[in-house]
């Protein structure tokens, strides 16, 4: 339970964090972290927070459409950076440290623009995250980037209990990892894959489910909701099948264990 003294006092934490940088390039990729510590950083550091969103066929049009509608909304700093994931043929391949290749690639985005203006780069990792396979948060720190809310002592419920409080619409967005988390390791990524991905998830979105996964299994779309909304996906059962056979699925299945953020992990402990 997030009570208000532990969250006044991890404010007051995190402002003397952001402080001490002096002047911080936030990766944004518009989420409920992300946003948060980039409206922070703003409020603290002024014009001194740049925020960075890394454009690649890994990050889904309408997050980057909500990212550019965030900046407008907040007044924040914004550049976007192209990063070049996919020339590597390692992140390609999807192993289990497809995660490390893409921050490497972030990082290399990124670091022209430190070199100008002697900035620290900032991740919005909370202290949830730290008990996840996260191999590119290993990447960003070895590469000099600081995880600012960790250090403020930061959950998830707390960024969103904070975002509520400040009243950031982010408090309540459903969590939205990268394209590529949706190809079961060993899988190799392609751009094509990755389409087919996107346009069946915004598909389901249009049918009004805000919070899911569409897996990708060659021919194969594995469905992933929330528990409490699996009569709501069976009320809706053939708009859905219709909906993702649209962009290419031959078969559609709903995953009965429900919507799990990065449970193709549980993989990589067998």
């Amino acid at each position: 339970m997030v009570t208000t003294n532990s969250l006044d006092s991890s404010l007051q934490k995190l402002e003397e964090v952001l402080r001490g940088y002096e002047s911080v390039i936030v990766a944004f990729s518009g989420g409920a972290d992300s946003a948060f510590l980039a409206f922070m950083a703003q409020k603290v550091l002024g014009d001194n927070a740049l925020c960075v969103t890394a454009i690649s066929p890994s990050f889904a049009q309408a997050e980057h459409e909500d990212c550019a509608q965030l900046v407008k909304e907040w007044g924040l700093q914004w550049e976007e950076v192209q990063t070049e994931e996919f020339e590597n043929p390692a992140y390609v391949r999807n192993e289990g440290d497809r995660c490390f290749y893409c921050k490497t690639a972030l990082m290399d985005a990124i670091e022209p623009i430190t070199k100008t203006n002697k900035s620290v780069v900032v991740l919005g990792v909370n202290v949830d995250d730290l008990g996840d396979h996260r191999p590119g948060q290993l990447a960003a720190s070895e590469r000099g980037a600081k995880f600012p809310l960790v250090e403020a002592g930061f959950t998830k419920d707390m960024v969103r209990q904070a975002s509520k409080q400040m009243g950031l619409r982010t408090w309540s967005k459903p969590a939205a990892a990268c394209l590529s988390s949706r190809v079961p390791y060993g899988t190799s990524v392609t751009v094509g894959i990755l389409s087919k991905v996107e346009r069946a998830e915004a598909a389901l979105h249009q049918l009004g489910f805000d919070q899911l996964r569409v897996r990708h299994y060659d021919t194969t779309a594995r469905l992933e909701f929330p528990i409490d909304e699996l009569e709501q996906v069976l009320r809706h059962r053939q708009e859905i099948v219709e909906a993702v056979k649209a962009v290419g699925y031959a078969y559609v299945t709903v995953d009965l264990e429900g919507f799990r953020s990065g449970n193709l992990n549980a993989a990589l402990d067998k």
